[in-house]
């Protein structure tokens, strides 16, 4: 069953991960996928599988946005390229939108990595902790939200990097909602930066972007 749902994917050369993402929404909503200036085969990829494609300038802030401006549907769902919902998701999203507190509140899926390392367990338990208690569910997992909430808050800002983290602050801890389902995501920066290491970066690019250092500061920290 169709739902009134556009599904916002920005990538940047993303060919390999993107086929899956897309393959998973399938044909339950309309995809959009809002391309940064790829070098690969993104773009032929995304309309293969039935996408619409859009560019801006590379940024996921500003794609995310020029993305969700492309549709109309009533509700949104932002993936990321390497971020496949898991079983259930239709179900879980459908529940979401049903219930009467959906217009003030946005949903977001368990993060699972695609990896059978214990550590990535820990990272996992350490991330939902996060979400509940801190109410900062990252982009990997994915945002569920209500087209008139999204733009009642105003959107996604061009930020190169913690654009999930400013808008997940305006929505408010008390409005974040975990679904029932899960985002089955790529482990491939732990497991090449290391399942201790990985974490005490992203940790320390999200206390100094709270602390007002400049995203573009905090965006050479998180790649290097």
């Amino acid at each position: 069953m169709t739902l009134s749902l556009d599904v916002v994917v920005p990538t940047l050369n993303a060919a390999p991960s993107l086929a899956r993402t897309l393959a998973a929404v399938g044909d339950a909503a309309t995809i959009t996928v809002c391309d940064g200036g790829s070098h690969d085969d993104t773009v032929a990829i995304a309309r293969r599988n039935g996408a619409t494609v859009v560019t801006a300038p590379s940024g996921r802030g500003g794609q995310l946005a020029k993305g969700a401006a492309a549709g109309s549907a009533p509700w949104l769902l932002f993936l990321h390229a390497d971020s496949v919902p898991g079983a259930g998701w239709h179900e879980a999203a459908r529940a979401f939108m049903s219930s009467p507190a959906g217009s003030r509140e946005a949903g977001y899926f368990r993060l699972r990595f695609d990896s059978h390392d214990p550590r990535a367990r820990r990272v996992e338990r350490l991330v939902a902790w996060r979400c509940r208690f801190l109410g900062l569910p990252y982009g990997d997992q994915g945002l569920l939200i209500a087209r008139s909430l999204y733009d009642r808050l105003g959107g996604f800002r061009p930020l190169p990097l913690m654009e999930d983290v400013d808008l997940a602050r305006r929505i408010g801890r008390r409005n974040l909602v975990p679904l029932e389902a899960d985002a089955i995501t790529s482990a491939l920066r732990y497991e090449r930066d290391g399942w201790l290491w990985r974490p005490i970066r992203n940790l320390s690019c999200l206390t100094l972007f709270l602390a007002g250092m400049p995203t573009g500061v905090v965006t050479r920290l998180y790649d290097r």
